[in-house]
């Protein structure tokens, strides 16, 4: 049976290390979006020799592009979008110190194994809940490229934010492990 774990952000090496694929996490903390027009620009920013808008090292990009805030909400509904357009760029992210994304869906091998290299993680969350997720979400403010509108990379402050643990540092996938583990004789 999988545990619950209470996390907090920036993520370190002891955390990821107590988490395995198919656990539950609620993440505090600061989380960052990021899609795929900021992804580009910020591995261009790394090819450049630039500093990236925010440090990344230990941090969380949520794969997400915020609805606007409704009056008196920090933030429109949430959901995840589908992770593997992040792919070529995530192993690049990830040498420079990126810890974890969220999103939804399988990763390339690329990936999975940029992951166990850097000893980071992929929390999967839930698509078609955006406006539950939403809830978790305190705060939020735009802290880089905003002329990409919702793609613009946005700081989320969180609170119990839910996920589960997709691709762990040792290489479990819960998307090889959970088809076998549901596959009738």
């Amino acid at each position: 049976m999988s545990k619950t774990h209470y996390i907090n952000t920036p993520l370190n090496d002891d955390t990821i290390a107590k988490l395995k694929v198919g656990d539950r996490v609620l993440i505090s903390g600061t989380v960052y979006t990021a899609r795929d027009a900021a992804h580009k620009l910020m591995v261009e920013s790394l090819k450049q020799g630039k500093p990236l808008p925010f440090d990344i090292a230990g941090q969380i990009l949520y794969y997400t592009g915020p609805a606007p805030a409704p009056p008196g909400k920090p933030i429109g509904s949430a959901g995840p979008t589908t992770s593997y357009r992040m792919d070529a760029y995530t192993p690049i992210l990830l040498n420079a110190g990126l810890k974890g994304m969220i999103g939804k869906g399988d990763r390339s091998k690329k990936v999975r194994d940029a992951i166990k290299k850097n000893k980071a993680i992929y929390f999967i969350t839930i698509g078609g809940a955006a406006v539950y997720i939403a809830k978790s979400i305190k705060e939020s403010k735009v802290i880089a490229y905003p002329e990409l509108g919702a793609e613009a990379v946005y700081l989320l402050e969180v609170k119990e934010f839910p996920a589960i643990v997709g691709i762990d540092m040792y290489g479990g996938d819960i998307y090889e492990i959970g088809p076998l583990k549901y596959r009738m004789p």
